[in-house]
């Protein structure tokens, strides 16, 4: 919002209209249907939409939600990525979107087995995307058969109405205890996905200035940033109507929503309000930051039996495992995806978190995930679309 505009909308007269009709019982909290999908799906006769409505609930890059499944064949179900949903200047390599399939995957997984049902994942059958490429062959079929009597059921799966990801300040009165750590590393169960994490003061600040370093970069890129502008719904309505992206709730985005003076075709101006709050936001997450985790896969294994894709699936699956983990902890896990991003200019920060968490290159093992962890009171979920939104009909 740009200072100029506001006070000219306000001379005018605009704000007190605006604000009788924007702020009338205002609250930050997201409108009722856009929350729906987290009540869960009750029961149902349909075993595939039952576990399906769980698997919309994963965490996702952007809250894009890049999931198409296929339930034209009988007692299966084919993913594909939605490929109108990527985000090309932030992921041009479409890493993150594949590591959203994993955690879908994963997802899907654990409702299926709490059904009494073991799932069997088959990925890239008909073979994997280019690095630089995604098309409609399918990531994923699973099929399934009933489990062998008493079935044995996943307590994580107890975690997926409760979970989501708070993209608040930590407490940083709280330390993460390093045994928390090594709870959060016996969630995982995929020796081909490495663990790797710290709460050691030494390392934290310059783990939390490289989060910030990274994040400044994509908020002055203004190809990279626009993604993101044009993706966040501000208000009740665009939430509602929407339920994807980054939802933005609160008085002041939203009252300059109203009078015309929250700009989704530039980058917010420095020194502009928006401009400020932006740069705060990011900078809080990062200094707050109590600890760091962190996910790999070894880049030259995968590169040779042309199975990078699975590996960033297989990433995915580890980091749903691993997120359900930490909120049966109490614990909060944010991905601070800025460094692990693909496009040039992100590539000194790039080679440097590889540096600092492996001590090797990516051309040698490559970070999928990198988050932050710590404290902070409970927020609300993040929106999702009705559960039909998925299903591909063609």
């Amino acid at each position: 919002m740009q200072r100029r505009s506001f006070i000219r909308l306000a001379g005018g007269g605009v704000i007190a209209a605006a604000t009788a009709a924007t702020l009338a019982g205002c609250s930050d909290a997201y409108p009722t249907q856009a929350l729906e999908a987290w009540r869960g799906p009750g029961p149902q006769a349909d075993l595939r939409r039952w576990a399906v409505a769980h698997a919309i609930l994963a965490p996702n890059s952007h809250n894009r939600q890049p999931w198409l499944v296929d339930l034209r064949e009988p007692d299966a179900i084919t993913l594909h990525v939605d490929r109108e949903r990527l985000l090309p200047m932030t992921d041009p390599c479409f890493r993150q979107i594949i590591v959203s399939q994993g955690t879908f995957i994963e997802s899907l997984v654990l409702a299926l087995r709490e059904r009494g049902q073991e799932a069997r994942v088959q990925l890239f059958a008909q073979g994997e995307f280019k690095p630089h490429a995604v098309d409609d062959r399918p990531v994923a079929r699973v099929t399934w058969t009933a489990a062998e009597a008493p079935a044995t059921k996943d307590p994580l799966f107890g975690q997926l109405l409760r979970r989501h990801t708070a993209k608040v300040d930590y407490d940083t009165s709280r330390a993460v205890p390093p045994q928390t750590l090594q709870a959060l590393q016996t969630a995982l169960t995929d020796p081909g996905v490495r663990f790797g994490a710290t709460v050691e003061t030494a390392r934290l600040e310059t783990l939390r200035t490289l989060c910030w370093e990274s994040a400044r970069v994509e908020l002055l890129t203004p190809r990279t940033v626009m993604e993101s502008v044009q993706l966040t719904r501000v208000g009740p309505d665009e939430i509602g109507r929407h339920r994807d992206g980054i939802s933005v709730n609160s008085w002041l985005p939203r009252l300059a929503n109203a009078v015309g003076a929250f700009d989704r075709t530039n980058p917010p101006a420095e020194g502009s309000t928006a401009y400020k709050q932006m740069m705060g936001r990011f900078e809080g997450h990062s200094r707050t930051a109590m600890g760091f985790v962190w996910l790999s896969t070894p880049t030259a294994q995968h590169t040779a039996a042309g199975t990078m894709r699975s590996a960033e699936v297989q990433a995915g699956r580890a980091y749903m495992r691993l997120q359900l983990r930490a909120t049966a902890l109490g614990l909060q896990v944010h991905p601070m995806s800025q460094a692990p991003q693909e496009f040039p200019e992100m590539k000194s920060w790039y080679d440097q978190l590889h540096q600092q968490l492996l001590g090797k290159p990516a051309t040698e093992e490559t970070v999928q995930m990198f988050c932050r962890i710590g404290y902070c009171t409970e927020q609300q979920h993040t929106p999702r679309r009705p559960v039909e939104g998925f299903v591909r009909t063609a």
